[in-house]
């Protein structure tokens, strides 16, 4: 069917209105163009631009609005329906990143570990070598581990052994590259320790638990429950003042040492370095003649020289004064003492009492 047979047959266009209907369009068209042209913001046109813009901004947001809608509810509709894939593929990610993680965590860890050891500082000062745990042997009495460095990194029989709680125990065998570490806790360890509060001296024995015990503690007293446990150092094998743990209490009465070194684990440990007193000092210094530096003293300068010269001359100067002013006061006060003084008035003496006279009788005789 024509369109002309259709139910729009009878409508006629006036083709006069069309025509000025679209010039005015086509009009209002080339004022927008005009207007909006980045060249004309010095034209004359400008206040009427901006008229336009502040009219245009409203209306433009007021006509954008639905599109902003509907790109919001596509979104919407679109992450609902897709939600799956989108999951699977954080999964995915999430799994790819786990070892990232884990990883992040162990070395910050480690790195915590690290710094804590470093920043122990035991009296005097020791070389150490560090190293970490590569095997535990444990039994009912035995309790060692294998460390990974040995004599060619300076390990000795002997030395001690800390992480970065306190003492953990000592060398007990070398190889090139492996040592035997023999635990504090071990039967066969007794090392000398003291009592940081009352400087009291006891052996720190293992027996196979988690706790060895002080004895041969003397002295009413010497310790008491919490008292911090040092190595004494007595005997050479220990330096002095290396942390061991607390004092306190067991089930048989008996003084027993919370370690340390059981805040953590035993993984990475330092081996200190330390053979006898007598490495932390050289030979030849202990060998030097008494007041041997004082010959080393260089001849001064002549400004030096002027110097010591000047104050001298002060001190003397002061000295004289000094001298001066104390033989003034002392001639002062001898003239003070030699000058004469005025006698003193005689009181006159005082007149003698005169004697009362005796009552006379009453006229007409006596009674």
């Amino acid at each position: 069917m024509a369109f002309r047979d259709g139910p729009f047959e009878n409508i006629k266009v006036p083709l006069v209105w069309t025509a000025a209907v679209t010039v005015v369009v086509a009009a209002i068209g080339c004022i927008l163009l005009l207007i909006s042209d980045a060249r004309a913001q010095t034209s004359p046109y400008q206040p009427v631009r901006s008229g336009v813009e502040a009219v245009a901004g409203p209306v433009g947001g007021v006509f954008a609005a639905p599109v902003r809608w509907f790109g919001h509810a596509s979104d919407y509709v679109g992450g609902y329906f897709f939600a799956v894939s989108e999951n699977r593929r954080l999964k995915r990610e999430l799994a790819a990143l786990q070892p990232w993680r884990d990883q992040a965590i162990a070395l910050k860890n480690v790195n915590a570990r690290y710094e804590a050891m470093l920043g122990i500082r035991p009296e005097p000062p020791v070389d150490m070598q560090t190293a970490r745990s590569i095997l535990d042997s444990r039994g009912p009495f035995s309790k060692a581990r294998l460390l990974d460095a040995g004599s060619a990194n300076g390990v000795k029989v002997g030395n001690p052994v800390i992480n970065e709680h306190g003492l953990v125990g000592r060398i007990v065998g070398t190889s090139p590259g492996i040592s035997r570490m023999l635990l504090v806790t071990d039967v066969a360890s007794q090392i000398p320790v003291l009592v940081d509060r009352t400087d009291a001296r006891a052996i720190l024995k293992g027996d196979g638990s988690d706790n060895p015990r002080l004895e041969f503690m003397r002295g009413v007293g010497s310790v008491q429950v919490g008292d911090r446990i040092l190595s004494s150092g007595d005997g050479g094998g220990f330096p002095r003042g290396v942390p061991i743990g607390v004092a306190a209490r067991g089930i048989d009465g008996s003084w027993r040492v919370k370690l340390f070194s059981d805040r953590g684990a035993i993984d990475f440990v330092r081996v200190m370095l330390f053979e006898d007193f007598g490495q932390l000092i050289g030979r030849d210094d202990l060998n030097a003649p008494p007041l041997a530096a004082l010959g080393t003293l260089s001849e001064a300068t002549p400004e030096q020289a002027s110097a010591i010269a000047d104050s001298a001359a002060r001190r003397d100067t002061a000295r004289v004064q000094a001298e001066q002013r104390r033989a003034d006061t002392a001639a002062a006060t001898a003239a003070e003492a030699a000058r004469p003084r005025p006698a003193a008035p005689v009181p006159a003496p005082a007149p003698a009492p005169t004697p009362a006279a005796p009552d006379a009788p009453p006229p007409g005789g006596t009674e």
